[in-house]
């Protein structure tokens, strides 16, 4: 069942859009825990089309050159700063590792409630969700 005001997901690489300021883009840059362990690497960027912002980072974790990666959902809420080379989250690797699996029909916008509920998060469509000024994208 949709919630109400929430969009279907794509990915950016997917989408034609763009950031509106390049140097944002986090794709292809590591991730760190909040210890600086390394997580793993951003794969894509998920968005809400509606709105135009991004909703989750998907992650890829393990695996080599990408063959046997393990994909996982971060929810933006999640990430704590980036730098040049890294996207930092505010939770331990073994949280992350732990959060709900990849699915790819999620992307077609079912219920996103077990991983927000792992991390702890409110959903992007809860009343009151405040945006954690992650970059727009046109």
């Amino acid at each position: 069942m949709a919630h109400e005001g929430k969009a279907s997901l794509v990915r950016l690489s997917d989408s034609g859009q763009v950031l509106a300021d390049p140097a944002e883009d986090i794709r292809d840059r590591k991730v760190r825990d909040r210890d600086g362990n390394d997580i793993g690497k951003v794969e894509d960027l998920l968005t809400d089309g509606e709105r135009h912002k991004v909703r989750f980072l998907l992650v890829e974790q393990g695996g080599i050159l990408g063959i046997g990666a393990t994909p996982l959902f971060v929810p933006v809420d999640a990430v704590a700063r980036v730098d040049d080379d890294a996207v930092y989250v505010n939770e331990s690797g073994e949280r992350v590792s732990d959060a709900p699996g990849y699915d790819p029909s999620l992307l077609d916008g079912p219920d996103f409630e077990s991983l927000y509920g792992h991390y702890g998060d409110a959903p992007f469509w809860a009343p009151g969700y405040v945006y954690p000024g992650y970059p727009y994208y046109r």
